[in-house]
Parts: C-alpha cells; structure tokens; sequence
C-alpha cells in the first residue's frame, strides 16, 4: 500500500467515529472508559514505535532533549491557554462544552497527523504502523467529545474536521520531510512525544477521571496499549 493510501487510513476511521457518536450516545461513564482507552494506545504509539524509531535513527543527543524539552514548554504554555478559555466561557456563558479538551484534541490531531507523516518520511514500516496505531485512536476520539452540549450531527462535523486536520498534517509531514535528515526526523518525533504526553496525562486521563470511575477502567487502559502492541507486532 502506498502512502498516501496509508495516510487515508485514519481520516476514514476518524470520520467513521462521528458517524458512530450520531447514533451512540454514550454515558459518562462509558466515555471515561473511551478515553482510557484512547490514552493506552496513544502510550502504546510511544513505547512500542515512536521512542524505538528515535532510537534507531541515530540523532545527536542534544537535538532528542532540546526537541522534547521544546515540546514540553510548548504544551505548558497550551494548557494555561486551554485553562483561560475555560474560564472565559464559565463566565460567559452557561456552557458545558469543554472548550479546552476540544482545542487539545485538534491539537494532537494535528501532531498526530505529522507524526504519521514524518514516519512515513523515515520509514514505511514506522509510518503504516502509526497510521493503523493512531487510527484506533482517532475512531474514539468522536465518541470522547460527546457531552450534554456536543452530541448527534454536531460531534460528526466536529470529526470530519479532525479527519480533514489528520489528513492534511500527515501529507504536510510526508511531504515537508523527505529526504530530510535523521536529525530533523528525529526532532520532530522527539516534540511529538511531548505533545503526545501532555495529551495522555493533562488531556485524556483528567478528562476521564472527572466522572466516579471503576476499577475495570484500568483495564481499558491497558486494552489500547495491547490492541497498538498487537498491531506492531503483527506487521514487523
């Protein structure tokens, strides 16, 4: 399969998400489990395909810290923005859309999309499994958006758009970065592991905790880190 074949890949799974979430009105607690979920395979992608494709690339050490170190700040300084939007639509409104959580997930959309695209970029292999790992994330995504105040036609065009954003990074990152060498390749995965991070712990796994959870939430967490594992394995 050719790449930008690939690339579509999760476009098509994202938008299937909000087709799903039209029809699936899921409770609090079932989106809890959702992002548990969502935050085992983003961990997954980590562990098992982004920090060993760092590893093999062979990059200058400094460029792996300061690219990381960058991405941290940068996602430090995102979430005190996130924070003042919240606020601003407390006061403004009555509002239960959590404006924050929306603006994170376009933005790890956005780096998720780069990353397939910079995998591609450094190998077929690291790419296809980012661009079927990350797939099973964009699919949940949808259903993680739901709330009393996003539900039905609107998480659907919400979806299509993060599917627009995934597809247009990935192809950005493909694009922009062939031919470029390991040390850029290898800065732009080393700041997509700290935004990729953020989103687990200061995004998803919050999000998640809002509600009274059970303990079998940990095993979902666990279940999107087997299910990517599984992926991987099977197509090395």
């Amino acid at each position: 399969m050719s790449p930008l074949l690939s690339m579509l890949i999760p476009a098509i799974v994202a938008s299937l998400g909000g087709i799903l979430a039209v029809f699936w009105n899921p409770s609090h607690h079932t989106r809890s489990l959702i992002q548990h979920f969502a935050a085992g395979v983003v961990l997954a992608a980590l562990a098992v395909e982004v920090l060993p494709e760092l590893s093999r690339e062979h990059a200058p050490w400094w460029v792996l810290i300061g690219s990381f170190a960058f991405g941290g700040i940068l996602m430090y300084i995102l979430k005190l923005w996130t924070i003042k939007i919240e606020a601003k639509s407390e006061h403004s409104s009555n509002s239960k859309v959590n404006y924050g959580l929306i603006a994170a997930v376009f933005i790890d959309v956005s780096v998720d999309g780069f990353l397939i695209g910079a995998g591609f970029a450094a190998d077929a292999t690291t790419g296809l499994v980012l661009a079927l790992g990350l797939s099973v994330e964009l699919l949940f995504l949808g259903l993680s958006l739901v709330s009393d105040a996003i539900k039905g036609w609107h998480v659907a065009m919400m979806t299509f758009m993060l599917s627009v954003t995934v597809l247009l990074f990935s192809l950005l990152g493909y694009y922009l970065l062939q031919g470029a060498s390991n040390a850029i390749i290898s800065s732009i995965l080393a700041f997509g592991v700290a935004a990729l991070i953020y989103l687990v712990t200061d995004e998803l796994l919050i999000e998640a905790h809002v509600v009274e959870e059970k303990p079998s939430s940990t095993l979902w967490l666990f279940a999107g880190f087997l299910i990517f594992w599984s992926i991987q394995l099977a197509s090395s």
